[in-house]
Order: structure tokens, then sequence, then C-alpha cells
């Protein structure tokens, strides 16, 4: 079997792309797949993508990308699967996913983690908002062989245009990459963690009068944003470091407390809960918001806390910065959640019947 994978970005460099589906490429190899990744963005375009300026360079880039998709048509009759990751394109009405499955009639795996189908206009991307074609998600659902979804919620969207559609959660590799848990009663100064990118930023604004309460009464902590832009935070305990790939796991394991907070609106619900996914498999207890898949990972009291309002941030940052038996609990629970439930192992499987 030959699959090509239609992806967005350079291999290596983006978390959905890494752990939807990078993560099982050598499982594809134990049995007998051969693949190909062709992503749409060069590793040059990518890199200046997300950056002020070089407009003229940016769209030379993604121009290259077209150009690039157009030739790939050529060689697709070979490939007996064609996975598309999100979009074949960034821009513009599905018409390469048409061509693919209407007039190649090849099988399509779609497969996405966010409510794409919905405008979430940053000022990274709102130049390119206007013909983004949201609304082309529905179209790529209905011509699929398969949509495999990050969660229920985009499930539950897939299936009004096809009923071939599974979940396939979004996994943690517990054996080759968050292969370490936290030693809780170590020794240092206790750190409260966020990790992300620049556009969930925004996020951690429900949590900074928390956090800014705690710190006027003289409790000792750090506040360590983990993310490729700095935040701007009005926190004495605000320390940032910029997201490094050799150094993931190592900046993440300094984390005592990790945070996910979301805002209750239709793209949070689709959101796959990768933040607590990752904190949970190292063994640090994950504090989140009651939004979509949230609330399926984390049980509160028994491996973190669901915190709806202020006074629930507050109370379950408090009892876990003072507990360190309870941050011991937690994190031993947390991992085991991720090793039987979101793990590459635990989902190898589920995986694998996508191309059969």
């Amino acid at each position: 079997m030959r699959i090509l994978f239609l992806v967005p970005y350079p291999a290596g460099r983006a978390p959905s792309q890494r752990f939807r589906f990078e993560q099982y490429l050598d499982e594809l190899t134990a049995h007998g797949f051969h693949y190909h990744l062709a992503p749409f963005l060069s590793v040059a375009t990518w890199d200046i993508l997300y950056k002020p300026g070089r407009a003229a360079a940016k769209a030379v880039g993604i121009l290259s990308g077209f150009m690039r998709r157009l030739k790939l048509l050529f060689t697709v009759p070979s490939y007996d699967f064609v996975f598309v990751h999100r979009e074949a394109a960034p821009i513009g009405p599905p018409v390469f996913e048409w061509l693919i499955a209407n007039v190649l009639r090849k099988k399509i795996i779609y497969d996405f983690d966010d409510a794409i189908w919905l405008a979430n206009t940053s000022e990274a991307n709102k130049i390119a908002a206007g013909v983004k074609w949201h609304h082309k998600v529905a179209d790529i659902c209905r011509w699929a062989y398969k949509n495999s979804c990050g969660n229920a919620y985009l499930a539950e969207y897939a299936q009004q245009y096809s009923s071939s559609t599974v979940i396939n959660p979004t996994t943690i590799d517990t054996v080759r990459l968050h292969n370490r848990v936290r030693d809780q009663a170590a020794p240092g100064r206790l750190v409260i963690g966020w990790t992300g990118t620049h556009s969930t930023l925004k996020y951690l604004d429900q949590v900074v009068p928390v956090l800014s309460k705690l710190e006027a009464e003289g409790l000792d902590f750090e506040f360590r944003v983990i993310s490729n832009q700095p935040p701007k935070l009005p926190l004495r305990s605000l320390v940032y470091l910029p997201w490094r790939k050799d150094t993931e796991i190592a900046d993440l394991l300094g984390f005592h407390v990790g945070l996910m907070p979301l805002e209750d609106d239709l793209w949070a619900k689709g959101k796959c809960a990768f933040k607590a996914l990752q904190y949970m498999a190292l063994g640090i207890p994950a504090l989140v918001s009651p939004v979509g898949m949230n609330s399926e990972v984390v049980e509160h009291g028994h491996n973190g806390f669901v915190c709806a309002m202020p006074i629930h941030w507050e109370s379950s940052l408090r009892q876990l910065l003072a507990d360190t038996g309870l941050r011991q609990q937690f994190g031993q629970m947390a991992r085991s959640t991720i090793e039987q439930r979101y793990s590459v192992q635990s989902n190898t499987r589920n995986f694998l019947s996508l191309f059969s």
C-alpha cells in the first residue's frame, strides 16, 4: 500500500502534524506501507510565515506551494490512499481534493483536529482570512473515503456529510518522546506553566487576575510560558521560554502544574486537549477549562482539576502549590490516563485501520 500525505507544513515543525500522524510513520513502515510526505509550504516560507513584513517572499512561497501541488497531481494515480491533513492548500476552494476524489478516484483520508469550518481570525492570519474558504471542509468531508476527527465534536460535524467518520484522537508517544515523569518532590521553586502558540496566548487573560492575586499575597512561584512569541502579561512571576523542539520535553518537565484555559465558544469546543495531554503524559497535573474535550481527558479531583470560574482556578492552584503529595498523586493518575487512552501505543491499531 502506498500513501500520499498532503499536509500544510514541513515535517517536524507543526504540533498538529507531529501528534496527529507523523509519530505513526514508523508504524506504517513496520506494517508494510510506503508513504510520501508532501508539504504545501517550504521550510523557508514556514520560517517567515508568521513574522511581520516580507509580504513578497510570503506570496512567492504560497505560489510555489500551488505549483508543487499541480505537479504532484501527476503522481497521485500511483498511490492507494491520499491522507489530507486539514487541507491540500491554505487558501481558495478545494480544487485539489475534488480532482483527487472525483476525477482520479482516489481514497481520501481527511484528517482534522480543529473546528476549521469556522473562521478563527487572528492578527497573524487576518489578511488571508477572506480567501480561506472555510466552507470547503463540508465538501471534503463528503468526498472523503474516511474522515479522521480528533474528538467527538469534530466527528459530529463530519457525520453530517459522511457516515464514514471515525474519532482518531491526538496522541502522545509515551515511549520515545514523553517518556519521563516529573518528580514533584524535587527541590526548587514551584512552577505554574503554560505552553502554546501565539494564536492561543489570548486564553491566558482569564487566569492573569488569579495569578496576580496569588502574587500579591506573597506566594513564591514562577509562571512559565513556553511559546513561539513572548506574551505581554502584567505578572512579576512571568518567565518566558521560546519553544524549541530539541528542548521541548525538558522545558515542560520544569512545570509542577500545567494550565489549559479556554473560552467557551464553538472554536474552542473543537480543541483536542493537546496541552493537557502533554502535561499529563509527563506526570504534571492539568488545570483546564470545562470546554470540549478537556472534561473528557481531565477527571476532576482524580488526575487534575476542571476550573469553570476564577474561584476554581484559585482554589485548585492553592491546593496543588501547597501539597506535594497531591501533585504526585494526580501526576501518577494523569500519566496512567494518557498511557491507557491517549498514547500512540494504545491508538496504533485505530490509526492503521484508517487505511483499510
